[in-house]
C-alpha cells in the first residue's frame, strides 16, 4: 500500500493496545470531591444548627423564653381561676380580654431578646418554615416547658389546696369528674376527637392570622412591631373565647394553643390533667405542619420572612 512502512505498522500496533486505566485520581477530582463533602457537611450543619448548641446568645435567649413562659402560665392560670371564681356573667369574655393583654405585654417584653415565642406552637412553626434551626428549636421548647413548670409551681405556692383541687391550677382539661344526678360520679367534658380538631383549627388560625405577620418582615415593618404584637394578642384572645364558647361544655377548658402552658399544671398537679393531654401537643404539631405547607405555596416573590 502506498505510503505504508514497517515503522507505521509498529505504531499502529501500539495504538491498538489496551492502555492501563489510571486508578489514581487527579488533583482536580480530589479537590471536587472534598468540595462536595464540605458542602454537604455545611448544609447538614445549617439544618441542625449545631453551632446554636454552643452559642451563648441562644442560651441567653432561652432564659427569656423560660421566664416569659413562667410568667405567662402564672398570670394566665390565675386569670382562669379568678374569672370562674368570681362568677361573672361573661367569664369567657373577661378571660379572653385579659389573656390578650397579658400575651401582648409578654411578647413585647421578650421579643428583643428571644423573638418572643414563649409557645412551642410558635417555635414549631418557625422551625418548619426555616426561621430557626433544629437545635435552637429544641432549646427553646425545653426552656418553655421548664418555664411552664415553674409558673405552675409559683401558682401552687400562692393558692390554697381547695383552689388547687377545684380549679386544677387552671390547667388544660378535656373532661372532669362530677357528681351525677343519682349520686354517682360521672365524667363530663368534650370528646377527644372534637378537642383535637379544635386544637388544630385554632392553632392554624392563630399562625395564619397573626404570627405570620411577625415572621414576614415586610408586614411587620409596614404596620409596626407593636401593632403586630397587639394583633397576635387579640387573635389569641378571640380564639380562647371561640373555643370556650362554641363548645359550651363543662369540663373542657378550651383550646390550649400552648403545649407548655398545659404541661406545667399537668406535671405539678397531675391527676385528670393527663387525660387526653396528648391532644394539646399533637394538635399544635399538626397545625404547624399545615401552616408550613401553606407557606410553601406562597410564591417566593411574595414571601418576605425574616432571616
Amino acid at each position: 500500500m502506498a505510503g505504508y512502512t514497517e515503522g507505521d505498522e509498529e505504531n499502529l500496533f501500539r495504538a491498538n493496545k489496551i492502555q492501563r486505566f489510571a486508578t489514581t485520581p487527579t488533583a482536580e477530582v480530589v479537590k471536587n470531591e472534598k468540595g462536595m463533602k464540605k458542602q454537604k457537611s455545611t448544609i447538614l450543619s445549617e439544618i441542625l444548627g449545631l453551632e446554636d448548641l454552643v452559642s451563648l446568645t441562644v442560651w441567653r435567649a432561652s432564659v427569656a423564653e423560660l421566664i416569659g413562659t413562667a410568667v405567662l402560665v402564672f398570670t394566665l392560670d390565675t386569670i382562669v381561676i379568678s374569672t370562674i371564681q368570681i362568677e361573672t356573667k361573661t367569664p369567657n369574655l373577661v378571660l379572653s380580654i385579659l389573656a390578650a393583654i397579658i400575651i401582648t405585654i409578654l411578647i413585647i417584653a421578650t421579643f428583643p431578646i428571644s423573638g418572643g415565642h414563649i409557645n412551642p406552637l410558635v417555635t414549631f412553626a418557625a422551625l418548619l418554615t426555616g426561621l430557626v434551626s433544629l437545635s435552637k428549636a429544641i432549646i427553646y421548647v425545653l426552656a418553655q416547658c421548664v418555664g411552664g413548670i415553674f409558673g405552675a409551681l409559683a401558682l401552687k405556692a400562692v393558692v390554697n389546696s381547695e383552689i388547687q383541687q377545684t380549679f386544677s391550677l387552671g390547667g388544660c382539661t378535656l373532661t372532669v369528674v362530677a357528681p351525677g344526678p343519682d349520686g354517682q360520679s360521672t365524667v363530663i367534658g368534650l370528646e377527644t376527637s372534637q378537642a383535637l380538631w379544635l386544637e388544630i383549627i385554632c392553632g392554624f388560625v392563630f399562625l395564619f392570622a397573626s404570627v405570620w405577620m411577625a415572621f414576614d418582615h415586610r408586614q411587620a415593618k409596614g404596620i409596626g412591631r407593636v401593632s403586630v404584637f397587639i394583633i397576635i394578642g387579640v387573635v389569641l384572645g378571640l380564639l380562647v373565647y371561640i373555643s370556650t364558647t362554641v363548645t359550651a361544655t363543662k369540663g373542657y377548658t378550651g383550646a390550649g394553643l400552648n403545649p407548655a402552658r398545659c404541661l406545667g399544671p399537668a406535671i405539678v398537679r397531675g391527676g385528670h390533667l393527663w387525660d387526653g393531654h396528648w391532644v394539646f401537643w399533637v394538635g399544635p404539631g399538626i397545625a404547624s405542619v399545615v401552616f408550613a405547607l401553606y407557606t410553601k405555596l406562597i410564591p417566593p416573590q411574595l414571601s418576605h420572612t425574616l432571616e
